[in-house]
């Protein structure tokens, strides 16, 4: 078998090798999207071929089933067909009929029986499906397996019909989503059980249904055993049924089951029936609620703190009001100042799912706050460039502090000198995490560099140690301060 260029995705495999349509190559895709359901009922390995304009067929996307062996123990996408199955091919693509061979084909020590099943795609056959089963057993079939290789037998049919994929079905990656394996009923077109698996009546049976469930209508018994106090979903009753292909779940006697129902139509377009796949997440929803309430918690102790440190801030701003000393007011000034910084953050933590700080909407009230408390009597002007993002909850905190000195330092020792100007702050995003710019038009940093106050201090240490950056002072051209930062920020 011949390997051709290797394209990483099924996308750039048909857009390289096809003269597929833009709407056809997104059939297949859906198609891709909800063959494994397939491919655990046929207990067979699925392989799609596309022609291609070389006049051959190559492999785009293949599924092993996890229900038996496979046949392929290396991947074949990207491969160009053999010489002798291309023929097989070429008739299911032009006679849209489903194929099987006469004799099985062998690879190694065991034998294989193919079918070539074309796909449908508004009355045109695009590619063709090959469902390849590993005849190694040699064992009769329980009563299981032929219900599934029933189920399965319909649902290929579909694909030649056009009527699989369904476009509106549910396919996508929904937690709790069940497996063929997890459990599956199958049911006639009145919603009567004609069979259900082992998994699946012990699934109906943790939910309180007693009896083997065959001849009974799925949507009377569940109906029976749903709790009224307990909300229902509306598309219940159609899943149920089999008449909608969608997902639904059921919750009784503190058990959830989650229900997925797969509409089955004959070769008339008209419903046959339904496979109905159901699989018990009690467990699973017991957790999420575990995380929901542990994440309202963890809100609600943000929330507790930030109004605890606003009253801090409140004590503080009182007690600065009765000092008669300038520097004394002054230095509780700037420690309430700290403190509703801090405040802003958990603020910014209670309204959120994660620990993480939307740091853009934070960053405008940190900085209005720092040039108000620094600047009571001169204009000042706060300007931002660029998008700080997301920023982790332990790095939040301590450069909003960093920021708020930076301001505050610029105001009260270089906008102050010269009656007032513009602090503006820069952010740019690096592959290291981000570079930070805090300049201002004021009168300069001295020649023996930033000094060693406080301020200074705190900026220093925070990030040293808490944002493990680096950070330096220089002149900005044209007068004033430039301060610059580089922070390694975690994007986990």
């Amino acid at each position: 078998m011949r390997i051709v260029k290797i394209v990483s995705t099924m996308s750039e495999l048909i857009a390289a090798h096809t003269k597929l349509q833009p709407h056809d190559a997104d059939w297949l895709h859906l198609l891709v999207g909800d063959w494994q359901l397939i491919s655990d009922l046929a207990f067979a390995d699925l392989v799609l071929w596309v022609p291609t304009t070389a006049g051959t067929f190559i492999a785009v996307a293949q599924c092993r089933p996890s229900t038996g062996a496979t046949v392929h123990y290396d991947d074949i996408v990207g491969s160009v067909v053999p010489d002798g199955s291309k023929a097989e091919l070429e008739h299911a693509l032009k006679s849209r009929e489903i194929r099987r061979t006469r004799e099985p084909r062998w690879f190694g020590t065991y034998a294989v029986r193919e079918d070539t099943i074309p796909v449908v795609h508004n009355g045109h056959a695009i590619a063709v499906l090959v469902r390849q089963t590993n005849l190694g057993s040699g064992r009769t079939p329980s009563r299981l397996e032929l219900n599934y290789v029933e189920a399965a037998d319909e649902l290929l049919s579909m694909i030649a019909a056009g009527d699989f994929p369904t476009p509106d079905g549910a396919a996508g990656s929904r937690r709790g989503a069940p497996r063929v394996g997890d459990g599956l009923i199958r049911l006639n077109p009145e919603g009567e059980v004609l069979y259900a698996s082992p998994n699946a009546l012990s699934c109906f049976h943790r939910l309180g249904v007693m009896g083997a469930l065959v001849g009974d209508s799925l949507v009377e018994v569940v109906t029976a055993l749903v709790e009224h106090k307990v909300p229902v979903d509306e598309s219940m009753p159609l899943v149920l049924l089999g008449k909608a292909a969608w997902r639904t779940e059921i919750e009784a006697r503190g058990v959830n089951l989650s229900l997925r129902a797969v509409p089955l139509m004959d070769v008339a377009g008209r419903r046959s029936g339904a496979v109905v796949l159901c699989r018990d997440v009690s467990d699973l929803r017991r957790r999420e609620r575990e995380l929901i309430t542990k994440d309202a918690t963890i809100r609600e102790i943000h929330h507790r703190v930030k109004n605890n440190l606003q009253t801090v801030a409140a004590l503080l701003r009182l007690q600065a009001r009765r000092m008669t000393t300038p520097e004394a007011r002054a230095a509780l000034e700037e420690a309430m100042r700290r403190v509703s910084t801090i405040a802003l953050v958990h603020d910014s933590l209670s309204q959120n799912i994660d620990e993480r700080v939307e740091f853009d909407a934070m960053v405008g009230r940190v900085l209005r706050l720092a040039a108000d408390v620094a600047a009571a009597d001169i204009p000042v002007r706060t300007v931002t460039h660029g998008k700080f993002g997301s920023v982790p909850a332990e790095a939040a905190t301590a450069l909003a502090l960093v920021l708020t000195e930076l301001v505050t330092n610029a105001v009260e020792h270089g906008l102050a000198v010269v009656g007032g100007g513009t602090v503006e702050v820069s952010v740019e995003h690096t592959n290291a995490g981000l570079h930070i710019v805090v300049s201002d038009d004021g009168r300069g940093m001295p020649d023996d560099g930033p000094g060693g106050g406080l301020g200074t201090q705190i900026v220093s240490t925070l990030v040293a140690n808490e944002l493990r950056g680096s950070i330096t002072w220089n002149p900005r051209a044209g007068g004033g301060t430039e301060v610059h930062m580089d922070v390694p920020l975690d994007d986990d």
